[in-house]
């Protein structure tokens, strides 16, 4: 008997152990990926806006010594095609490219390595007064009348209040992600519409009002929404959601906000609806039973008595059901439309920053400007719930009035 309680003290010292190393393995890791998300996307602001490789070059007669991420992409848009527009002289910008350098020499002129390319581009950009040259810096052309553009780094108002998001463009890429965290808080605002009245009625329902019979029917089949894999939620709003959003409101494609907000309000609902019921399930039986003694209604009772009780219960639970919207990749990439532009309605097709992760992460270059972007649009996603999570806690921790 002695020694049974001996190994049974052991036993216990080594869950005890083992539990502990598990929490402190758990924190570490935690923290190790927000050092790492963060590490990786801080070098972003290090870039030049210009390419890698590249550099922009003017004639020495242009006033201009310095142009913006927007105003290079307005300029090799043709959105702007006169240097006033910039504070120059009311010159027209000729843009040029290395492959134009043909419409000049043949290759025969330009040597047979290309040796006398540097000195032929400084020719024509020194007779060209309004030029503008994006080229390789290993071609970087020779003459008095070329100048080369400063070239700034990538500003934390470019990225955090940039309203384009184009990490391909050339010759500067735009990174504006605020599209993205509107799109993001978009779409989940839009489902928390739709799932919290749904969610609180349910659980409202199986709380209070559903026998035992409709309650051990229905709480199987809410858990099971839970456990259904997002791609196939995504799609069902593509081939089923979608047309009908674009039928009902007469717009060109389906693939909107309000379908978003619709699949992410179906996925949320199995949180809500949990976290709700089980918060209302432990008000305690003996003051829905002193609320009926004192003449109150079934009704009175509900909304006067059960829900003040389970209140930090049922914040908790819209509180985790924002995260899970917000959270949300898969299914938001397949029914939103992908559509980095600033948001204005329900009915537009929007982008969030998950699916732009899920997107464009294979395709980013590892080091590089855009690969930094999105390590950084990641620490942004992990901001935010971080917040939710802590938001749900201190709630989940408050003390019943």
């Amino acid at each position: 008997m002695h020694k049974q309680k001996i190994h049974r003290r052991i036993l216990d010292k080594i869950t005890e152990k083992l539990l502990t190393l598990s929490g402190a393995l758990t924190s570490i890791i935690i923290v190790f990926i927000s050092v790492f998300l963060f590490t990786e996307g801080i070098g972003l602001f290090n870039t030049p806006d210009i390419e890698e490789g590249y550099a922009l070059y003017v004639n020495s007669e242009n006033r201009i010594d310095n142009l913006s991420p927007e105003e290079t992409k307005q300029i090799f848009d043709a959105e702007v095609t006169s240097w006033k527009a910039f504070g120059g002289e009311d010159v027209a910008i000729n843009v040029f490219r290395l492959d134009a350098i043909f419409n000049f020499y043949s290759e025969n002129e330009l040597g047979e390595n290309y040796e006398l390319l540097p000195e032929k581009l400084g020719e024509v950009i020194s007779r060209e007064k309004g030029i503008i040259a994006f080229l390789p810096n290993e071609y970087a052309p020779q003459g008095l009348q070329v100048r080369k553009l400063e070239t700034a780094t990538v500003t934390l108002e470019d990225y955090f209040l940039g309203t384009d998001w184009i990490p391909t463009a050339t010759p500067a890429p735009l990174f504006g992600v605020l599209p993205l965290v509107l799109g993001t808080l978009l779409v989940s605002f839009g489902a928390m519409i739709i799932a919290l009245p749904l969610g609180l009625g349910v659980a409202i329902y199986l709380s209070e009002l559903a026998g035992n019979r409709e309650r051990k029917l229905m709480k199987p089949l809410v858990e099971l929404l839970a456990g259904i894999p997002s791609v196939v939620y995504g799609f069902f709003g593509l081939v089923i959601v979608a047309p009908l959003v674009q039928k009902a409101f007469n717009l060109p494609v389906g693939e909107t906000a309000l379908t978003g907000s619709i699949i992410l309000a179906i996925m949320a609902l199995p949180t809500i609806i949990s976290v709700a019921e089980d918060a209302m399930r432990n008000t305690p039986l003996g003051m829905r039973e002193a609320s009926l003694a004192l003449g109150a209604t079934k009704w009175q009772t509900i909304y006067k008595v059960v829900i003040p009780y389970a209140k930090s219960g049922i914040s908790a639970a819209i509180v985790l059901g924002i995260g899970r919207a917000i959270g949300e990749t898969m299914a938001v990439l397949m029914v939103t439309g992908n559509a980095a532009v600033m948001p204005t309605s329900f009915f537009e097709s929007v982008r969030t920053i998950p699916a732009t992760i899920a997107a464009e992460l294979g395709e980013a270059p590892a080091g590089g400007a855009h690969y930094q972007a999105l390590f950084l649009l990641g620490a942004i996603l992990f901001v935010f719930t971080l917040i939710i999570s802590v938001s749900a806690e201190l709630i989940s921790k408050k003390r019943h009035s």
